[in-house]
């Protein structure tokens, strides 16, 4: 038999169904603090797995015209719209200008060199040159949303109240993937690089694999009935190519590597979040103890993950079905004696 665990402790999916020596597996760390909500992931799987439209009608959900992971939207960016969380509060007293409105004490000294003399252009303090747009304090560069802090930190110019939340879903490719369990006709199939895809030309639009997925993903689609969902670009992989959301994506909001990869530099990502005050920063799907054996596409959340849409305890739908054929196995045994005892009892 194949040993399915990888030296690092974790199941390699591949091996365990069967493939004897495979590649590392592969997958997606979605980093939500970097995702600006550009869409480029969408039309990128669109575009290189020919995707049929998603319509172009407002669901009257900010701005998300695409509402969910469906049979054609293989990848979903969804605009969350909430409070900012506590701490965010302005640290300084915002001071009142004489022909304008409250400007903060940074804003008001660089207007106050405006007119001096020191040889400076106006407008511009004296000293060196200003840290380009989205340097951190410690000289590091954050690429998250254009002109603004990143997410939950102490913002001392901010004048809202509100923040976005941004994340492009896609299918986790779970460890322990329930649509596998169910799928009665083999077209969802376990690849080499430990990723869960469909082949349409097999699926006979049974739909049993959509209620089993914990993380409703997988839909079908519309006049056709087939199920559809997130392949990875397997035809990607193959040819050693990058995934076509990840290749699109400007920030680097969407990584794709080796799954034992991405798991180390997430832990870093979490780590530097948590230094720059964002303590509601946290990792979902990597954890190859949860529910679902860790997922091959995890993320970097800044809040809960019902915010997002996603189950915050996700489960193998299928877990106990072994129980229940045990349970049915010993019932139907105990129907069938208890029939024989009857016939015998009758006749004697």
């Amino acid at each position: 038999m194949v040993d399915s665990i990888h030296p690092s402790g974790a199941v390699d999916p591949a091996r365990q169904v069967g493939y004897p020596d495979p590649p590392p597996r592969m997958g997606f760390f979605t980093d939500t603090s970097l995702c600006i909500g550009c869409k480029a992931c969408e039309v990128a799987c669109k575009e290189w797995n020919l995707v049929p439209g998603s319509g172009l009608d407002l669901l009257g959900m900010s701005y998300d015209n695409t509402g969910a992971l469906t049979a054609n939207s293989w990848r979903h960016v969804a605009f969350v719209e909430q409070p900012r969380p506590v701490g965010w509060q302005i640290t300084a007293p915002f001071a009142e200008t004489p022909t304008g409105p409250p400007v903060s004490p940074a804003t008001a000294e660089v207007a106050a060199g405006a007119g001096s003399d020191s040889g400076t252009r106006p407008g511009v303090p004296p000293g060196p040159d200003p840290a380009p747009a989205g340097a951190m304090a410690d000289g590091s560069q954050f690429l998250g949303m254009p002109g603004t802090d990143l997410p939950g930190r102490r913002d001392r110019d901010a004048r809202s109240d509100m923040r976005w939340l941004m994340m492009s879903d896609v299918c986790k490719h779970c460890t322990h993937a329930a649509c596998l369990d169910v799928c009665p006709t083999g077209s969802l199939f376990r690849t080499e690089y430990g990723t869960v895809v469909i082949q349409e030309d097999i699926c006979n639009g049974c739909g049993y694999c959509i209620p089993a997925c914990p993380y409703g993903v997988i839909d079908q689609r519309r006049g056709d009935g087939r199920a559809w969902k997130c392949t990875l670009c397997y035809d990607r992989l193959k040819a050693g190519k990058t995934p076509a959301c990840a290749q699109a994506c400007p920030t680097e909001s969407i990584q794709y590597g080796r799954l034992d990869d991405l798991r180390e530099r997430a832990q870093r990502r979490l780590e530097e979040l948590h230094a720059a005050e964002v303590p509601e920063a946290r990792l979902y799907g990597h954890d190859s103890n949860d529910g679902v054996g860790g997922n091959g596409a995890f993320f970097l959340l800044l809040d809960e993950p019902e915010v997002y849409g996603l189950p915050p305890d996700p489960v193998v739908t299928t877990r106990d079905l072994p129980r229940m054929w045990r349970r049915a196995a010993v019932a139907a045994l105990t129907m069938a004696g208890a029939a024989l005892a009857a016939f015998v009892w009758r006749t004697s």
